[in-house]
């Protein structure tokens, strides 16, 4: 059992990581601050009341709570429409549907950010036509490699002015890549690069472990749709499954047709109840996110003086909540993600194991110990076992039980070494 007993070396580390980490963390709090008097300003104008949160079931129609949680995402993302259901089961489902909304048969989807996230790569046709993929309905699929680690603006331009590119397809975080984030102004200036030479192309992103890192969202910064999962920022760590999709109108409902069937789209889908929590964890997501952008800090700050290879470094601008460590072999890695799944307030008690997970091409170990299963919002720590053996850390629904839990981490690889 977990007694959080730590050595009087790392309890030294600890105040030292947050003496340093002081002004970072005020400058999160302030991005806080500011997302929450947007998200706050929504609910009033949209008339958030308490009739909002009752559910509906069978086909869903007229329901009042769900109109306005969509209206609001619309307005806190400055955008057109939202669509936000439970029924997305989880960030690929709603990346996918977004996908599909700007391009049908002949045209071609452009990444221009190196290749798609490991479980979109099936959606885009990289394993060939095996029912639903873009090989089945006859669209292409190209990318753009990034160079060293940042998107190639001149490969961009020329990939990007061919006729048959209807959609331009941006990875705001890094997934399981080794590259930076981007943040949401140079989204911006990919979307104008792109409209400079294609101006019918939609501009898509996923903005997954983006939301409420910043002030602004790239919506405001002129990209088209922007999807992701509510067990992921959005959902506030209230969110008990779901995903989104914002941004222009006629994109939004074509990826409602998706989710559903064609003529029916967003019009259905019953809330099932859900609706005080979506509500409720849409209104916690700034100040949750604020909380596992400081764990993230905190992590990097002690590792840094354990020596640890970091990305971002602890005293970096964030745009997203994932923090990467790079251990070079799998012990180490094993030995951090292990303490990260001691220090967790559910399955503490369990060992990770690297498995094959659905939509991997190698063994993945992930430590949550979360509320939610999957839920990236709570603390978690995953890695592809492959060279060169990065685990991606993210979340911490609070400072004090995320710190908590990267001391336990941190300790148990100072054990390991010994």
């Amino acid at each position: 059992m977990q007694d959080f007993s730590f050595s009087p070396e790392l309890l030294a580390l600890a105040d030292r990581a947050e003496d340093k980490a002081r002004r970072r963390f005020a400058a999160i709090d302030a991005v806080s601050q500011q997302c929450t008097a947007r998200v706050l300003a929504a609910f009033a104008r949209h008339r958030v009341s308490d009739a909002c949160f009752g559910g509906t079931t069978g086909y869903g129609y007229d329901d009042v709570g769900r109109e306005r949680l969509e209206a609001v995402y619309a307005d806190v993302f400055g955008c057109e429409k939202a669509l936000v259901r439970h029924s997305f089961v989880n960030g690929t489902h709603a990346i996918a549907c977004a996908m599909f909304s700007a391009v049908k048969t002949g045209d071609t989807l452009l990444s221009v950010t190196g290749g798609v996230y490991d479980t979109l790569r099936t959606v885009a046709g990289a394993h060939g036509a095996l029912g639903g993929t873009f090989a089945d309905y006859g669209i292409g699929y190209r990318e753009v490699p990034l160079k060293g680690g940042a998107p190639d603006f001149p490969a961009i331009r020329e990939a990007a002015a061919a006729k048959d590119v209807r959609a331009v397809f941006i990875q705001r975080s890094r997934g399981y890549g080794d590259r930076k984030s981007l943040t949401s102004a140079e989204i911006g200036e990919l979307c104008a690069l792109v409209r400079s030479v294609n101006p019918g192309a939609a501009v898509i992103v996923d903005n997954c472990y983006g939301e409420f890192c910043e002030t602004a969202e790239p919506t405001h910064h002129g990209a088209d749709l922007i999807c992701g999962s509510l067990i992921k920022n959005p959902g506030g760590g209230l969110a008990p499954s779901g995903g989104y999709v914002a941004g222009r109108a006629d994109l939004v409902e074509k990826a409602a047709f998706r989710l559903t069937v064609p003529g029916i789209g967003g019009e259905c889908g019953p809330t099932l109840g859900l609706n005080r929590a979506l509500f409720q964890g849409f209104f916690m997501a700034p100040h949750t996110v604020a909380q596992a952008l400081k764990t993230a800090v905190f992590c990097a700050a002690l590792l840094e003086d354990l020596g640890c290879d970091l990305s971002p470094r602890w005293d970096e601008d964030r745009c997203d909540i994932i923090q990467t460590i790079r251990f070079g072999s799998p012990d180490p890695l094993l030995a951090f993600c292990r303490g990260i799944q001691a220090g967790a307030p559910v399955d503490a008690y369990v060992t990770p194991e690297p498995w094959d997970m659905p939509g991997y091409d190698c063994p993945v170990v992930m430590a949550a110990g979360a509320f939610v299963q999957g839920a990236s919002i709570e603390l978690s720590c995953d890695a592809p076992m492959r060279p060169p053996y990065i685990a991606y850390l993210q979340g911490g629904l609070t400072y004090e039980s995320g710190k908590l839990g990267i001391l336990t981490a941190a300790q148990g690889m100072i054990d390991a070494k010994k």
